[in-house]
């Protein structure tokens, strides 16, 4: 289905999380909502948020976005109020105290007009996307004038060929997926670029339970891991777990490519001993009681990369405004996802089957980092996933280095070059700072793997410095 929340912000009886209580006409097909603007010359007419145009869709966006910031995006709060109030009397109170008309105008005029605002955006349904998901369900896309549509995507390959082909106009992508489509590693080569991250840290080792007695890599010799793609933070982590640990991982182990949803069935079934998979599906290994978490890879690299949002140079080049506005609803909702006191909201946002279709609980004990580890103890960790938009070059740079450590890059690279052109970390850091959020002066630091520092200015001889690779 369509995601859109350009209902009546005004109305105390429609959520406008799209939960599964939803009642708004498009998750309760045949309902109809009355419309109220804010502009209080105009009369009230009825129109569905499909009914609308660009113009109206605009205006409806920043009548919802003044209301959601009020009640600093609770919409229980907002709910409350509304009844309360009357949803009459609840406009014209915000109308007389705030200067919409003027509002409308400043937005429209620093975004330019929107090339297009019908989108697809895809994403792989795992708690990485949740910036991307819940800026649907939540409104953050509908702030900046965008009908997003966001796709869920069985897995990474199909994210990256539906990419390709000019199926999604954006994606949720894993970060080393817009360097290698760019250098045509694994696909045709097609320049792409990354201006945000979406989650840091958030994926975990897991392992069978029949491995309890087996928490030393040493003594996994023979197992058969799984990750969802070969481009992926998590074939490199577990690459590098494994051969800091002396585990050649292409001789001593079978890495294999499995999508997230069907990790755990592959676990139980023993055709898994272990992967290092995104969550939800680490957490959902512990609550079937099939698997533990072993280690969680904040403990491997704190703050590490994962997943991103993508597009290609030409959608970005083609449509300006467009790219502008869907990145800085992606920007705001990744910030507001990071706020630990909104991660139980944003569970029940994206609970739902159209996107990750897991138990509440399993999805509030990851974003909230209060879990069961599956050996018996209740863990608590606040940062076990977190959300920060900021593309650091020499993030990109470190994952070059791997793709030239176990071959999937040959020759010569040019690291900076390459990282530079696909993570725009400098326009991204000055847009950022525009909105209002923090953002770093420099786009280069070192960063500390398993105790070890990996210096950017060094790429190359980091490259060849293990003693276990391919160079």
């Amino acid at each position: 289905m369509t995601t859109k929340s350009l209902g009546n912000p005004f109305d105390g009886d429609q959520s406008l999380i799209h939960a599964k209580t939803c009642g708004c006409p498009e998750c309760q097909p045949g309902q109809e909502t009355p419309s109220v603007s804010l502009n209080l010359k105009q009369p009230a007419t009825p129109a569905s948020a499909a009914a609308m145009d660009s113009e109206a869709m605009m205006d409806r966006a920043i009548e919802s976005a003044v209301v959601r910031s009020v009640f600093g995006h609770n919409d229980h709060s907002r709910r409350s109020f509304m009844k309360m109030m009357g949803t009459g009397t609840a406009a014209a109170l915000l109308g007389s105290v705030f200067p919409m008309d003027k509002a409308k105008a400043a937005v429209k005029e620093s975004l330019g007009k929107l090339e297009k605002t019908k989108l697809n955006v895809g994403f792989v349904p795992i708690t990485c996307a949740t910036p991307i998901i819940m800026a649907a369900p939540m409104g953050f896309y509908e702030r900046y004038g965008l009908d997003v549509t966001v796709t869920k995507t069985a897995g990474w390959a199909v994210a990256r060929d539906k990419s390709l082909a000019g199926e999604y106009d954006a994606s949720h992508m894993l970060t080393p997926m817009p360097l290698a489509m760019t250098m045509g590693a694994g696909s045709t080569p097609e320049p792409f670029i990354m201006p945000a991250v979406e989650n840091i840290n958030g994926q975990a080792i897991v392992l069978h339970v029949d491995h309890m007695d087996k928490r030393d890599p040493k003594q996994w010799k023979g197992f058969k891991f799984g990750v969802p793609f070969e481009y992926s933070m998590h074939n490199f982590l577990l690459r590098y777990y494994l051969a800091e640990n002396g585990i050649d991982p292409d001789k001593d182990v079978q890495i294999r490519v499995v999508p997230p949803p069907e990790m755990v069935a592959n676990l139980r079934a023993g055709n898994l001993d272990g992967y290092l998979s995104p969550d939800p599906f680490n957490q959902r290994a512990v609550w079937e009681k099939v698997g533990f978490i072993h280690m969680l890879t904040k403990d491997i690299w704190e703050g590490h990369p994962c997943c991103a949002f993508a597009c290609s140079q030409k959608f970005a080049s083609d449509n300006p405004n467009t790219y502008g506005a869907l990145l800085r609803a992606i920007i705001d909702a990744t910030q507001y996802s990071n706020e630990p006191e909104n991660r139980k909201e944003i569970a029940e946002a994206i609970a739902p089957r159209n996107y990750l279709n897991q138990p509440v609980p399993v999805i509030q004990q990851v974003l909230t980092g209060r879990y069961a580890d599956g050996l018996g103890e209740v863990k608590d960790v606040p940062d076990r996933i977190d959300f920060d938009p900021f593309p650091w070059h020499s993030m990109g740079v470190w994952i070059l280095t791997q793709m030239k450590r176990w071959g999937y890059i040959e020759g010569d690279v040019d690291y900076k070059g390459i990282a530079e052109q696909v993570y725009l970390a400098g326009e991204t850091g000055k847009l950022m700072r525009e909105m209002g959020y923090d953002a770093p002066d420099t786009t280069y630091k070192n960063h500390t793997i398993m105790g070890k520092t990996f210096d950017p200015e060094k790429a190359e001889e980091y490259a060849r410095s293990f003693a276990i690779g391919r160079l």
